[in-house]
């Protein structure tokens, strides 16, 4: 008799936990969300009335997302996402976070472009891309949107200027481990489709967006800050925050059986660092880097710091991909994006000074 009423009690415990997430029967769920793109797209969707539920690693992790619901003025909201325990590479802890869910935003992600991280880039992007397609698929999801980026597309042949989301991918070239494990996360995510799933993949340029100045693009607005003094004239594809998750709902909304699959690059316009600096320079009311660093200098950089962190045993703070990158004069085009959806992207600029303001705070 003891025994059966502690089972009973056991179970009543699951069943009760298991309530607030089996009552729904429409769910979205968001990995990432304690990233940049994760909690402006969680915001966003709430602000739609959608039913969120998020993944994160530990309490920490979430502060973040909730200080830039508050920045935003917008803090009733953060208290509707429905948060579970989880990490993208591990199965067992991700079971429960797929109860009931319709839709899959996979915008969680590492970017390094450290050579000591390639395996924990190869785990955490491929395999845990991997997780999340093989997941959706035994539990009935019927879309995933993936957040990928521009370093996944493929390479310029000789007689080409500007990269397309149809430029082919040349597996004989370099390519950084970063932009490897990108590449297989896609593969992941088109085996996906061909085994079932409703699949969008977004292209992203480099993200600029509030809130996350230790991280991604956040640390140019922290470099420029603390005096940055060194600039290049390389050129990539820029694009907001609010492009990116604007294009991604967009985008996963336009999904049936004849648009299932299809890629989108999303940049308002390519820019050299040289101008992006010179802009945060400008809204921080700071003063210009001032000095062109030349692809010699950078050589000599990278490897500087290659050996000091072996000396001094410190992690990398800069590598030879990110140095060689920021001289490549890249070029991408939005043409795709633009006339599908009539879109009118944020000027890249403009949306610098309203950054800026932010990271007054």
């Amino acid at each position: 008799m003891l025994i059966c009423c502690f089972v009973c009690s056991v179970i009543r415990k699951k069943i009760c936990f298991l309530l607030p997430i089996l009552y729904f029967r429409s769910m979205i769920l968001i990995t990432g969300a304690t990233g940049l793109v994760g909690s402006h797209l969680a915001l966003q969707l709430l602000e739609n009335g959608e039913k969120i539920r998020a993944i994160y690693r530990n309490q920490s992790s979430i502060l973040a997302t909730k200080s830039l619901f508050e920045w935003y003025e917008k803090g009733h909201l953060f208290d509707k996402i429905e948060w579970i325990q989880a990490d993208i590479t591990d199965i067992p802890s991700l079971e429960i976070a797929f109860a009931n869910v319709d839709s899959v935003f996979h915008c969680a992600a590492l970017i390094s472009f450290d050579p000591n991280d390639e395996d924990l880039l190869r785990k955490t992007n491929i395999e845990g891309t991997a997780n999340m397609v093989n997941l959706s698929l035994s539990n009935g999801v019927k879309k995933v949107g993936f957040v990928s980026s521009i370093a996944a597309l493929g390479d310029l042949k000789e007689h080409e200027t500007i990269i397309t989301e149809e430029t082919e991918w040349n597996p004989e070239k370099h390519h950084s481990d970063y932009a490897i494990s990108k590449y297989g996360a896609e593969m992941e995510i088109w085996r996906g489709q061909q085994e079932g799933l409703q699949v969008v993949v977004l292209n992203p340029g480099i993200i600029l967006g509030p809130g996350f100045w230790k991280q991604g693009s956040g640390k140019l607005f922290t470099a420029v800050a603390n005096g940055l003094k060194f600039y290049t004239k390389g050129t990539s594809g820029f694009v907001s925050v609010k492009d990116v998750v604007n294009l991604l709902i967009m985008a996963m909304a336009k999904i049936d059986e004849n648009e299932n699959g299809q890629r989108y690059i999303a940049i308002e316009n390519n820019y050299s660092y040289e101008t992006i600096f010179n802009e945060i320079a400008i809204a921080l009311k700071v003063v210009k880097p001032k000095f062109y660093a030349a692809y010699w200098q950078t050589e000599l950089a990278w490897r500087w710091n290659w050996l000091t962190s072996i000396l001094l045993n410190k992690k990398r703070m800069i590598s030879k991909e990110t140095m060689r990158s920021s001289h490549q004069l890249d070029s991408y085009s939005n043409e795709k994006v633009r006339n599908k959806f009539d879109y009118q992207f944020i000027n890249v600029t403009s949306y610098i000074s309203e950054i800026a303001k932010y990271y007054s705070k």
